[in-house]
Formats: structure tokens, C-alpha cells, sequence
């Protein structure tokens, strides 16, 4: 089910806000790696950070890699489920695996582990806390014997976004998804109250400032704020404990964050067309590209819907091909059928890559037909119940064209005399055969050439954001939405 305000977002609340997180994408093998030197003290330690998953397959977040099965230790998020995992000398001597799953693509989660190992009591060496609240209920729980030092934090590589944990030491079960302010402790078992604090307010579990002033970080300790671009393994925790950056680049760095929650697409809500009972669309790049292998369409949804403002976002096609299909479009309400026809329902309209309407079972003419490469705009004016759609910088006039500034441009509500019912309203995305689409919500999966922010600053567009819309994060829900 998309969601209207991601739960467990920091962004509905106000103070510190964390600028960049790092988007992983499975598929490259991207990752940060650095080999640990002596640790201040190998049984005490605590790794504290946000993420965002996407559903997508197997992935390590975090791992201490030896390069054989016999000695390594990681933190797992296996699609759904979180599994914490120490081996020594082939012998499992911890194990955690939350008796919970972590299924809202939408949410940033907030992980903090805290170990000590010399502690009399067996639960109390190894704390799990998701989003402030420790976890005491656990599908499986072994918990690390006393004074027995496990593989994290000892001299070995350590990585961030991928395992290496087989018997070949070689590159396997990448993470797909988004991380931001990575922190390790060296030496100090700590509290989640030390990285984070519940607002005030909303209630809402939130990141503090001053980690880089206030922390103790121990010989091994960093903190990874992902706020350069041209090195997103940068430490400024002050220990200099720089991580080595592998296959991640520029385009890796995104504005989603914990405080700043940008719409993906929500891999828990498409909808098929066709005969296949399998739902097979593709999803990669954080949840913000689709892609189709098949002979069906399949749609998804944004994770962020609206029910009043002005909202824009971009979606380009790479690889265009005439013989397959594109589409873009809006979706009213949350009573969505997830098979049968795609726009034969009046709840909803898709702009096919042809140029037309698609709704109710028909169609009509109303703008230039796509091409490859080409960046799709859409404004969506929620309020007054109308939307645009434009390509290359110029809008729709309504006729067949793509040529028009976007004051002159004509509303699809306009050409087709529909309304908008009065409900929440989604993005809408559809794919045909061998194709692909790249959204941009703002936080783009795609090189920009230009950059454009909103009028609140948010966001990284190609095109000029039209005055007054805004990019779909949940700062801009909060103000506008």
C-alpha cells in the first residue's frame, strides 16, 4: 500500500537536518571498504545508522569480511528481515534476527548495535535498538559469550553496501537501498540516545546534531556523513579513518534522507495488465527505476500521495523504443484494482508515449510523442484538481504539440473535461516489453545537466520547477501538502 506520510520519518519534524545519504544499487557492486587497524578495545563497540530499503533481494549493510567462511561478521537486511551475525573459527557466536519486518519502502529506520562482551548478562552484550526502542523479540537469538571477542572491529576489511563473506572472498549480496550518517564507536557500548532523540512534538524518533564533537570515536571509530560527492568515504569523525570508495559516484550521493524523505516508487503497490498472475516489473536505483522484461504492462505507484498543493516531478526514458511502451500518469484514491486493464477505470489517466490520453477505455491526441532519452515533466496542481505534462522544457498544448511555455500550457483535466475526484492522488507509472523508466521525485536516479531546485530549495531537476510546486519530500508535505 503506498503511503501518505512515511512512518517513521524524522523529516515531519524540525532541528537537525541531515543533508546526503548514499543510494546503493545492487546491480554495481558498489560499496566502501576499509581494512581496521588495532581497535581501541575489540570488545566493546557500538554502529549506529539510518536506512531505507527497497525490497530488493538480499544485502549487507555492514560487514567485517576475513575472505573466508570460517571468520566474518555482518549485518544483513534479507529483503524484509534484519539478521546480525558473528562466526569465529567456523563456530556461530552470535546471531540476531528481530522478530519483526522492516517492509515500509517508504521509511527511513534508524539501527543502533551496541556490544560488550565482558557484561554478566548474555542479553545485554550485544542491544539492538530500531528507531530509538530497544528490540527484545527475536525469531532467533544467540547471544555472544562473555569476554569472547567477535569479528567486528578487529583488524580486518570492513564494507559498507556489499559481503565478500564466502569462500572465495569475492563480491556477492550487495545492498539495495539508501544509508545515511554511518557511525562506528570504537571502545564504548552507547545508547541510541546518543545518535537520536524522539521529538518533542511528533513523537517522531529523529537524528541530533553534533556527533563529530560530542562522540568519543575510539582508534576504529568514524562517522560518514556522505556530504562530499567527490568522496563519500570521507570520515569527520576527526580519526581520519577514511573509507575507499568502489563504483559509487556522484549520481550515488542523494538528498533522501532521514529528515528529508523523498518519494520513490513503492515496490509494495503495482498492478498488472495482461494474463501473467505474476507481478514482475523490475525495480532498481533505490526503488526509482522500472524496468519490464515481460509482455504485460505493469504499473507502480509513488510512495509519497497527495491530497492538496502543487507538485512536480520528472521521469526520463533511456533506450526508447517506438514497439514498446512508456506511459506517465496520475491515479485518484486508494481503491485501486491490482490487475485487469490499466486505464480503463475514470479514477485515473496515463499519457502514453504516443502522445495521447488514456482513460475511461479511450484516448485522445495531446502532445509530441516521446523519444529516447527524453525527460517527461509533470505538474500536478492539486488543488485546483488540474495536471500538466511536458518533454524536453516545453509543455503540452493540448493538440498533439510539445511546444508551449508552461503558462500557455492546456491541463489534461482541460482536454479531456474530467475531474478529479476528491481523494488522494498518486503518481503513476506504466511499463510495456523490454523498457525502463528513471524517476526524478527530486532526488534523481539519473545525471542532470542543469539543476533546478524547487522554491523551497529541495530537489535536483533538469527543468525549471513551474513557481509554486514544489518537489515530493516530506518537508515540502509538511509546509505545502
Amino acid at each position: 500500500m503506498s503511503i501518505i506520510i512515511p512512518a517513521n520519518s524524522a523529516s515531519a519534524a524540525g532541528g537537525f537536518q541531515v543533508a546526503n545519504s548514499v543510494r546503493f544499487n545492487g546491480g554495481s557492486n558498489d560499496h566502501l571498504k576499509k581494512t581496521f587497524g588495532t581497535p581501541t578495545n575489540a570488545q566493546k563497540y557500538t554502529m549506529s545508522w539510518w536506512f531505507k530499503g527497497t525490497g530488493i533481494a538480499t544485502g549487507s549493510m555492514f560487514e567485517a569480511a576475513s575472505g573466508n567462511a570460517q571468520n566474518g561478521a555482518f549485518v544483513y537486511l534479507k529483503t524484509d528481515d534484519l539478521q546480525i551475525n558473528s562466526i569465529v573459527g567456523n563456530s556461530e557466536v552470535m546471531k540476531l534476527i528481530p522478530n519483526a519486518h522492516y517492509q515500509d519502502y517508504s521509511a527511513w529506520y534508524h539501527l543502533c548495535f551496541a556490544v560488550d562482551v565482558t557484561l554478566g548478562t548474555a542479553a545485554d552484550r550485544n542491544k539492538l535498538y530500531i528507531n530509538g526502542e530497544r528490540v527484545t523479540s527475536f525469531v532467533t537469538q544467540t547471544n555472544a559469550p562473555q569476554n569472547t571477542n567477535g569479528m567486528f572491529n578487529t583488524a580486518i576489511e570492513h564494507l559498507i553496501g556489499i559481503d565478500i563473506y564466502n569462500s572465495g572472498g569475492s563480491l556477492a549480496t550487495p545492498f539495495n537501498g539508501y544509508i545515511s550518517e554511518f557511525v562506528f564507536i570504537d571502545g564504548s557500548q552507547l545508547a541510541p540516545t546518543d545518535f537520536g532523540e524522539f521529538d518533542s512534538d511528533s513523537g517522531i524518533w529523529k537524528p541530533i546534531d553534533g556527533l563529530a564533537d560530542d562522540l568519543t570515536f575510539g582508534d576504529n571509530g568514524f562517522y560518514l556523513d556522505f556530504q562530499d560527492s567527490s568522496n563519500l568515504g570521507n570520515d569527520v569523525s576527526g580519526e581520519n579513518n577514511d573509507f575507499t570508495v568502489v563504483n559509487l559516484t556522484a549520481i550515488s550521493q542523494s538528498t533522501d534522507t532521514c529528515t528529508n524523505n523523498f518519494s520513490t516508487l513503492n515496490k509494495n503497490d503495482v498492478m498488472r495488465s495482461g494474463t501473467s498472475s505474476v507481478f514482475t516489473p523490475i525495480f532498481s536505483e533505490g526503488n526509482l527505476k522500472m524496468s519490464d522484461t515481460a509482455t504485460n504492462n505493469y504499473s507502480a505507484f509513488g510512495s509519497i500521495a497527495v491530497e492538496t498543493g502543487k507538485w512536480y516531478w520528472e521521469m526520463k526514458i533511456p533506450n526508447y523504443d517506438p514497439n514498446l511502451g512508456n506511459r506517465i500518469g496520475l491515479f485518484y484514491g486508494n481503491n485501486k484494482a491490482h490487475s485487469g486493464s490499466y486505464y480503463n477505470g475514470s479514477n485515473g489517466f496515463l499519457i502514453h508515449q504516443n502522445g495521447s490520453i488514456y482513460t475511461s477505455g479511450a484516448s485522445t491526441a495531446y502532445m509530441a510523442t516521446f523519444s529516447d532519452n527524453i525527460i517527461i515533466t509533470f505538474a500536478l496542481d492539486r488543488t485546483n484538481g488540474l495536471s500538466y505534462v511536458g518533454a524536453g522544457g516545453s509543455w503540452a498544448d493540448g493538440n498533439g504539440n510539445t511546444n508551449q511555455s508552461f503558462a500557455n500550457a492546456v491541463a489534461v483535466q482541460t482536454k479531456l473535461s474530467i475531474t478529479m475526484i476528491n481523494d488522494i492522488t498518486f503518481p503513476f507509472f506504466d511499463v510495456y516489453g523490454n523498457t525502463s523508466q528513471l524517476m526524478n521525485f527530486g532526488s534523481p536516479s539519473f545525471a542532470i545537466s542543469s539543476g533546478n531546485a524547487d522554491g523551497n530549495g529541495y530537489g535536483n531537476f533538469e527543468y525549471t520547477v513551474p513557481d509554486g510546486y514544489y518537489a515530493l519530500n516530506t518537508k515540502n508535505l509538511a509546509e505545502f501538502g
